[in-house]
């Protein structure tokens, strides 16, 4: 049944008619005995109170044989106690002040609510009916109060709410911040002096996030302030990348779920716990885990019980000490402390009456002797912070009065204005003032306050006492970047450690790694994962890994790109000096062969080998030697343009010397046969001649090679993944395969002709070792075919200048090698009779 409905009932319950013959007699009277305040005082207009004096309320036995007994309360609350008395002294400050109800006088009617939602409702019943145990002749009229301060807790706030709702009764509250009382439409006349939990619950995952606690256990109370504050930190905290280990709930009444509470605590790795929790709930809590020795944990509190004094108990700091949390500001309201500490007890609470002959106690004082027990108990009043809001809650509904009344300092209040609820409902929208202390009053569109906040931590004074460091603050009036103030060098953790405690699922990813989230877990626990080669993160907790450029690489660490390595074969590296090495020897070792040549250029051994084309080919033996030292070094355009034409030409008039001696030697022995004179067709032009033309084809398909498609230094990063291998791309591969094929074409006719005069006479035979020569050449050259596409990098250069260079020795040694040995080892073989054997008609041309 909705609470409204249920209200109704329960004033009908209150009041019954009745027919009786005397027409004089009342119609309406109140079943029953009527629920009597706690303290009052009668005025012109009368401000209700409902505050949970007494924390504990003990039900009798409901047997359903006999009427129930009246409701116990027991366990004095003392702040709720100060609630009341600061409510008692603002009223009288205004009954004493000349501006705002000079001629009016303001009463009070303060109800003990037990901490119950059920005495809750009786509260509200009797502030809406009165006392009297009589009415008018109908059961209806004005409500025995124009407004109600109270309570201190949402659920019993919502019941206040809704009950007086329907009858536009203005309820402004002091402590109630679930963001669920907000709503304009479910309860229209609700107002407090302190902002809504929306703002609190967002601060809460803010703060969390701050202090990099991405892993936390989560605690409330299983009330509409407890569950709707930790729904909106939930939403926040999921924003802010904080992830919940837990979220567990119990309510005072339930000591079974708060031992299952206490177990999953302990069993947590999460060391930061996040309590919204009610003072009760908490002082519960509390209990349950020193009593199982649950200590070291970062507990993040709300305003409801971070400063509340019932939790300060010479036990608790080994708990919560090093908590941190959002309080209401203390009050600074002068006078107040006096008031609360001695004038209360001496004006509006007196306990003795004095006779002419003797001082007895007044009733209310017996009724209430665990309150006179407080009497003399001011360790709290330092630390009021409610009170403030008590304080701005009477003095707005005296404002709004001031207004309906239309008070002047000169004539005073219109006493003829008959006071509705509904009127000051109205006028509470609109109020606009400023307290004694400085602080602004004034009520936003869902009838809260503008959040301001201190954040305080709990530490130990130097004598041993507990102590609500105020160590920063949000004001949610200002900035968004200027809300959050916090002095991190001021606060205490647990344990009294100045070391920030760590709170996480899993240990940040340092630069280098990427998160991967752990399967079936939240987003906050993760693995570390080291990013791939050739992509770095340079941010700790980083998501994935960037790739970097083209022409950069991962570094070791994987957390910064480098430039990649340029490899080329150079001339400082091991590998470039031996194939200089071998260079410069095969250079030697032909200007050796050709200087001895020189020497011995008379000789018939020389002059029958074509003395004017050996030394060609040692000439072009030379270059070919040479145009390796092409290959080595950083690959430019005019290096790579040369290093290929080079090649080509120098092989190609290599080729063309030898294959003229080769048809020299053909030719010469063609010319012994009778008849035959064909050396008339190929002496030393015809031979010039056959060079020159054989090598100028090889000039034209170089140059159509440059002018069409030129070789050009190229960055290759396909192969190797880490660094850059500079080389020579070919340009045009068919210009480069013309090259090289037109190589081959006459290497291959060379042995053919070669091969056909391998069996003349073994004296003047340098056909076989034209066609050995050749064999080398060529094997050396289709091995070279695979060797070259198969070679990475700087070994294809290599490779290149390995085939050069064997071809070349090849052809030194296999050509002059036995001359040489003959002109210094065998002087005796190296003359015209020897040359000449058993052939006498020779027509050779030496």
């Amino acid at each position: 049944m909705p609470p409204v409905i249920t209200g109704l009932i329960f004033i009908g319950l209150l009041l019954t008619s009745e027919t009786v013959e005397d027409e004089e007699a009342p119609l309406c009277h109140i079943l029953k005995s009527p629920e009597f305040p706690l303290m009052s005082k009668e005025g012109d207009v009368t401000i209700g109170g409902a505050f949970s004096i007494h924390s504990k309320i003990t039900q009798p036995p409901l047997l359903f044989t006999e009427k129930p007994t009246r409701l116990r309360c027991s366990s004095v609350n003392l702040r709720e106690f100060r609630f009341a008395q600061t409510m008692i002294f603002a009223i009288e400050e205004i009954n004493r002040n000349t501006f705002l109800l000079p001629n009016i006088s303001v009463g009070y009617r303060i109800y003990d609510n037990c901490g119950s939602t059920l005495s809750s409702m009786r509260a509200v019943m009797a502030l809406m009916n009165g006392d009297e145990w009589t009415l008018e002749r109908k059961c209806s009229g004005q409500s025995a109060v124009h407004a109600i301060i109270g309570e201190s807790e949402s659920s019993s706030t919502i019941v206040l709410s809704r009950t007086t709702g329907p009858f536009k009764m203005p309820v402004i509250s002091h402590s109630a911040t679930c963001e669920c009382l907000s709503s304009r439409k479910e309860y229209p006349s609700f107002f407090r002096t302190i902002a809504s939990d929306l703002h609190q619950s967002r601060a809460l995952a803010q703060l969390v996030k701050h202090f990099g606690w991405t892993w936390v256990g989560a605690v409330n109370s299983d009330s509409d302030y407890g569950n709707n504050g930790m729904a909106i930190f939930l939403a926040a905290a999921q924003e802010e990348g904080v992830c919940v280990e837990y979220t567990e709930k119990f309510h005072r009444s339930e000591p079974e779920k708060l031992l299952k509470v206490v177990e999953v605590i302990r069993k947590s790795t999460a060391r930061v716990i996040v309590g919204f929790l009610a003072h009760v709930e908490m002082n519960d809590l509390l209990e349950q885990l020193r009593l199982n020795n649950i200590t070291g944990r970062q507990f993040i509190g709300v305003e409801a019980w971070i400063t509340a004094d019932s939790l300060v108990t010479p036990t608790s700091f080994s708990v919560l000490g090093g908590s941190l949390g959002f309080a209401v500001q203390k009050a600074n309201i002068s006078g107040l402390q006096d008031f609360l500490v001695k004038d209360f007890w001496e004006t509006e609470f007196k306990c003795e009456e004095i006779n002419r002959d003797s001082v007895t106690k007044t009733a209310s004082c017996k009724e209430n002797q665990d309150l006179m027990e407080l009497r003399y108990n001011d360790d709290d009043v330092a630390e009021l912070r409610y009170s403030s809001n008590i304080y701005k809650a009477i003095y707005a509904v005296a404002y709004s009065l001031h207004s309906i009344l239309k008070c002047s300092h000169t004539q005073g209040c219109d006493k003829t204005v008959k006071v509705t609820p509904w009127q000051v409902v109205e006028s509470l929208k609109q109020v606009n003032f400023t307290i004694k202390n400085g602080d602004k009053v004034w009520f936003d569109s869902t009838g809260a306050a503008v959040a301001r906040y201190e954040v305080v931590n709990w530490q130990r004074g130097s004598d041993g006492s507990i102590q609500f460091k105020p160590v920063g603050y949000y004001d949610a009036s200002l900035p968004s970047g200027q809300r959050f103030v916090l002095n991190t060098e001021a606060i205490m953790w647990p344990g009294g450690s100045k070391e920030l405690p760590v709170s996480v699922c899993s240990a940040s990813c340092r630069a280098g790694t990427h998160k991967v989230l752990q399967k079936a877990k939240p987003v906050c626990c993760y693995d570390c994962i080291p990013c791939a080669d050739g992509k770095i993160s340079n941010t700790t907790d980083s998501i994935d890994c960037k790739k970097c450029p083209e022409e950069y690489w991962s570094n070791q660490n994987r957390d910064a790109c480098v430039l990649k390595k340029v490899e080329f074969l150079s001339f400082t590296e091991v590998m470039g000096k031996i194939l200089v090495f071998f260079t410069l020897l095969g250079v030697l070792l032909t200007l050796i062969v050709a200087a001895l040549f020189l020497i011995h250029k008379e000789t018939p051994l020389v002059k029958a080998n074509n003395s004017e084309l050996s030394f060609l080919l040692l000439f072009s033996l030379t270059l070919c030697f040479l145009c390796s030292l092409t290959f080595i070094g950083r690959p430019s355009e005019w290096s790579c343009m040369l290093r290929h034409t080079a090649f080509g030409i120098t092989f190609v008039l290599c080729i063309s010397c030898i294959l003229g001696k080769t048809i020299v030697v053909l030719m010469a022995f063609k010319a012994t046969l009778p008849g035959r004179n064909v050396m008339k067709w190929f002496g030393p032009t015809q031979q010039r001649l056959s060079v020159l033309g054989f090598t100028l084809l090889q000039v034209i398909i170089c140059i159509l090679w440059l002018t069409i498609d030129p070789p050009f230094p190229f960055k290759n990063m396909n192969h190797y993944k880490e660094k850059i291998i500079l080389e020579c791309a070919l340009g045009s591969p068919v210009g480069f395969w013309a090259v090289l094929g037109y190589i081959g074409v006459l290497a291959l006719l060379c042995f053919m002709i070669a091969f056909l005069a391998r069996k003349l006479p073994d004296n003047f035979n340098e056909a076989k070792f034209i066609t050995f020569s050749m064999l080398i050449f060529c094997a050396v050259w289709i091995t070279f075919i695979p060797a070259y596409v198969s070679s990475p990098g700087k070994f294809t250069v290599a490779v290149e200048i390995f085939a050069i260079l064997a071809s070349s020795y090849g052809l030194l040694f296999c050509i002059f090698l036995p001359k040489c040995f003959i002109i210094l080892f065998r002087p005796e073989t190296n003359t015209k009779k020897h040359i000449m054997g058993k052939t006498s008609n020779s027509n050779v041309h030496y």
